[in-house]
């Protein structure tokens, strides 16, 4: 029998099953804003049997009005550097865990193709994870392929991002329980 092709299952080798886990093992929730991804990220999570316990929703930004106006991305920073940058992404996942009501919020911004924009080159692009306490992290990641690889890839990217994030942070809290060391 063939694979659909359409099937997240194996894409992904299981992060977003692993993500919604450690999310619902500690209690916490989700919120993700997409724009190049356009809904990918928020489809794998969603093939995850029982990812309504930790999952909120998200936002598919795709026009930068959208980022701006219901992300709350700062419009200086956009007309200064375009959609397609670090802090854009970590505004976007800062924005869309405040105003879905979750802990964590990730975010994925770039240029998945077919021409560059904002001066940028068709694979850049960054991801970003808001953490409950507020702190951001933004990567930026330089991915080739055609525009669905490059899609998939960030998919895939941004949930790993996500996935150490909330690994460290156990340990972190683990060791808060612990004593230290």
């Amino acid at each position: 029998m063939k694979a659909d092709p359409g099937a997240t299952d194996d894409v992904f080798d299981g992060v977003g099953a692993r993500v919604l886990a450690l999310l619902a093992e500690r209690g916490e929730t989700l919120a993700v804003a997409e724009s190049l991804t356009g809904g990918l990220v928020a489809a794998e999570l969603t093939a995850v049997p029982g990812a309504s316990k930790s999952f909120r929703g998200s936002v598919t930004a795709y026009a930068t009005a959208v980022k701006r106006d219901l992300l709350g991305v700062d419009s200086a920073l956009l007309a200064l550097r375009g959609a397609v940058d670090p802090d854009v992404a970590a505004q976007m996942a800062a924005g869309v865990r405040t105003g879905l009501g979750a802990g964590w919020g990730i975010a994925t911004t770039g240029v998945a193709g077919p021409e560059p924009q904002d001066g940028q080159p068709v694979g850049t692009v960054f991801v970003a994870v808001a953490r409950p306490d507020g702190t951001r992290k933004a990567v930026s990641l330089r991915l080739n392929g055609d525009r669905a690889e490059i899609r998939r890839e960030s998919v895939r990217s941004v949930l790993e991002l996500l996935s150490g994030e909330l690994s460290e942070n156990g340990r972190a809290q683990d060791t808060e329980q612990n004593g230290g060391t």
